[in-house]
């Protein structure tokens, strides 16, 4: 798993890593208040009030879930130059799982896992490697997405790989 990430390290060298229609459409613009803010899409949770709130219990969810199956919690909302990290964990045998946990009200437009583009992975390899040559170094890891489809739970284990963006 180790050896096949793009980025480079602080001093240069490559560094390596694991693999690593809106609700009332009508086709004009996006609904928006009577403050002039967008509407809340219903297929995405997104809206700049309810957002982190919404997210930060989908993340509860995933991280128990995690830890039922075995995986150990290590930190979550992780910032790194580059992207944030929605869960970190660690598998029994050591692997470091960078976690990305994503939520969509119905499966239009692909769901929550297909919402996971090539832009969004690029994000997430980028902090995964910062992080990982911080505190994991050596250790194997993988790139899983927990995906809350309606009210349904999918975990995407390895669902990509840092030489995949």
């Amino acid at each position: 798993m180790a050896g096949n990430a793009r980025g480079r390290g602080a001093s240069g060298t490559r560094s390596a890593l694991c693999h690593g229609a809106p609700a009332g459409s009508g086709g004009g613009r996006a609904p928006s208040r009577a403050d002039g803010q967008p509407v809340a899409r219903a297929d995405n949770f997104s809206g700049a009030a309810r957002s982190k709130s919404v997210g930060a219990a989908f993340e509860a969810r995933a991280r128990q879930f995690l830890e039922r199956r075995g995986l150990v919690f290590v930190a979550a909302n992780v910032t790194m130059r580059g992207g944030e990290l929605d869960l970190v964990m660690r598998e029994p045998d050591g692997t470091l799982v960078f976690v990305e946990v994503r939520a969509r009200r119905s499966a239009r437009h692909g769901g929550a896992a297909a919402s996971v583009g090539w832009r969004k992975r690029a994000r997430l390899v980028a902090a995964a490697q910062r992080f990982w040559a911080r505190h994991g170094a050596g250790a194997p890891c993988r790139f899983d997405v927990v995906a809350f489809e309606a009210v349904q739970l999918v975990w995407l284990r390895d669902a990509f790989r840092a030489d995949d963006t």
